[in-house]
C-alpha cells in the first residue's frame, strides 16, 4: 500500500512498477488518463509519451488519487498531425489504453472529457489576461512551419466541423481557437 504522496513517477516507470498492482484504483487511474488526453488536446501539447509525464500519487483514507502532468513541453503546438496531441494514439501508452477500454464505458469517457474541459474553460475565465497575453505573443511568433500549420487547420476543422480553423494565420491562432471553443461550451 502507498503509505504517502509520491510525486513525480515517471510515466513509463509508473506502467512497470504501479499498473498492474492489485490495490491500484484502476478507475481513477484510467479517468486521469483521459483528463490528462483531454488537457493536451486542448492546449496542442504534443508526444506525450510515457517517458514525457509524470504520475503523482497521493492517498487520502481509503482512496488513492492520481495525477498526470506533463514534463517535456518541446512539442507545444509544432506538429502537424493531430494524433500528436492525443497520448492515446503512443504505443508507449497502450497498457493505460487497454486497461481504459476494459474499465470505462464511451459514455464515461465522455464525461470525463467535459469535465476536463469544464476545469480548463473556468481556469482561462480566471487567468484571461496572462492567457490572453501567452496568446498574443504565442499568435506573433512562428513556432512551427507553414506545412504543419496548413495540416493541423485542416485536421482539427475536420475533427471540430469548425472551419474557423482554417483562417488562422498562426500555431498560436490555432491554439486561441482551441481555447476559445472550450471556453464557448
Amino acid at each position: 500500500m502507498i503509505e504517502e504522496h509520491i510525486a513525480g513517477i515517471p510515466g513509463d516507470m509508473f506502467i512497470k512498477n504501479y499498473l498492474y498492482e492489485p490495490n491500484l484504483n484502476t478507475v481513477r487511474f484510467c479517468k486521469e488518463f483521459v483528463k490528462f488526453n483531454e488537457r493536451c488536446f486542448v492546449r496542442l501539447l504534443g508526444d506525450m509519451h510515457s517517458s514525457n509525464f509524470v504520475v503523482d500519487i497521493t492517498p487520502d483514507f481509503e482512496e488513492i488519487y492520481y495525477r498526470i502532468r506533463s514534463i517535456d513541453f518541446d512539442q507545444q503546438s509544432y506538429e502537424g498531425k493531430k494524433a500528436v496531441y492525443l497520448p492515446q494514439y503512443f504505443k508507449q501508452n497502450n497498457a493505460i489504453i487497454e486497461i481504459g477500454m476494459k474499465y470505462l464505458t464511451s459514455e464515461s469517457v465522455e464525461q470525463y472529457q467535459k469535465e476536463e474541459r469544464s476545469l480548463i474553460s473556468g481556469r482561462i475565465r480566471v487567468e484571461r489576461t496572462r492567457i490572453q497575453d501567452l496568446m498574443n505573443v504565442m499568435m506573433a511568433d512562428t513556432i512551427s512551419s507553414t506545412q504543419n500549420l496548413e495540416q493541423l487547420k485542416r485536421e482539427l476543422a475536420q475533427h471540430y466541423r469548425n472551419t474557423s480553423f482554417l483562417k488562422c494565420r498562426s500555431m498560436g491562432e490555432v491554439v486561441m481557437r482551441s481555447l476559445e471553443l472550450v471556453s464557448v461550451h
